[in-house]
């Protein structure tokens, strides 16, 4: 069902003169399509001679008055129907009620197409249900959402839909891994026509993914990394055989606690300097250097790197595939 109009507040005079051109409409959408279905059934044989001998001044009547002029009454009918749709494409002008001015005739072509007038394209009056229908929707007098034919119809919908876009797209990933297949050395393509020409945007990304990174790791775990190294500068300094003899000579403990002191605060320091350099311009620069010269060495394609390549490709494209022939209909309604 299209979407309902805008919900902008309109002033209490308007609303109901929407409501009162809408009920208007539905009565002459059921009359109409009423007298379609008995005009159609009035050129059938068997049944106008039925008609004729049950009731025939009735019969008469609507020959001379209805069935003679049927042209000129259907035109009645397709005057007014024109002249809805140029109301509500105007209104939905108005309101706003769609993105583009030209989107009302699309979004209600039921509507048009059932405006036709010619002959050929009577039956296509029928398709003015929808409208009535729509109305009804808008006016809240139905919620076809909650119609088994709804449900029916939306189930069917999805279903065959789903099953399509699955056809669709097995088929294109297949074709995918025929071509990475059929392809003369892919990796090699690829770090020529999309790594190679980004080398220096990577370079520096990665030195500074890797200086963030380390720079967010040390602030977060700064106390247990100090506790981390003073806890290693007392055990390297409790291993000593030197800070051992040294303990023995008079005075020697006292000496070894204030070295042990001075070391612990000594490797710290190092350590903060050493992380609060990662963010220098020089640090930046060591590592765009080290990343330039092992770059071309990483991207180094042989045929069993290219064949590896190739491989993962299919692989993970096959996965795709068993993941799109999974039934999700059937998950969704059983």
């Amino acid at each position: 069902m299209p979407s309902p109009r805008a919900s902008r507040t309109l002033p209490p005079g308007l609303e109901r003169l929407h409501l009162a051109w809408d009920l208007l409409i539905m009565v002459l959408v059921v009359a109409n399509l009423t007298l379609l279905l008995f005009d159609s059934l009035f050129l059938l044989p068997p049944l106008n001679e039925v008609f004729a001998a049950v009731a025939p001044s009735m019969h008469g009547a609507y020959d001379r008055h209805v069935h003679a002029n049927f042209i000129e009454i259907d035109l009645v009918f397709v005057a007014i129907f024109v002249l809805d749709v140029l109301l509500g494409w105007a209104a939905a002008i108005a309101e706003r009620r769609y993105h583009r001015w030209f989107f009302y005739p699309f979004v209600h072509w039921y509507d048009v197409l059932g405006c036709i007038p010619l002959s050929g394209f009577r039956l296509l009056r029928v398709l003015r249900i929808f409208s009535l229908l729509f109305r009804l929707q808008r006016l809240g007098l139905i919620d076809v959402r909650r119609w088994q034919l709804y449900a029916f119809y939306a189930k069917y919908y999805d279903v065959f839909f789903e099953e399509l876009s699955d056809r669709v797209a097995i088929r294109l990933l297949g074709n995918m891994q025929e071509q990475v297949r059929s392809s003369d050395s892919l990796s090699t393509r690829v770090i020529d026509r999309v790594v190679m020409p980004r080398k220096q945007q990577l370079i520096h990304e990665l030195s500074r993914r890797l200086e963030e990174m380390t720079g967010n790791a040390y602030a977060r775990n700064r106390q247990e990394t100090m506790h981390y190294v003073s806890s290693l500068v007392g055990r390297t300094v409790a291993e000593s055989q030197e800070i051992k003899r040294l303990r023995r000579l008079p005075m020697g403990d006292t000496f070894a606690r204030s070295m042990e002191s001075s070391l612990r605060d000594l490797a710290c320091r190092l350590v903060d300097e050493a992380m609060a350099g990662l963010r220098s311009p020089e640090f930046t620069a060591l590592v765009e250097r080290l990343a330039d010269s092992g770059f071309d060495t990483w991207l180094q394609v042989d045929e069993h790197t290219d064949r590896v390549t190739e491989q993962v490709l299919v692989d993970m494209l096959e996965l795709v595939k068993e993941q799109i022939a999974v039934k999700q209909w059937r998950r969704r309604y059983d």
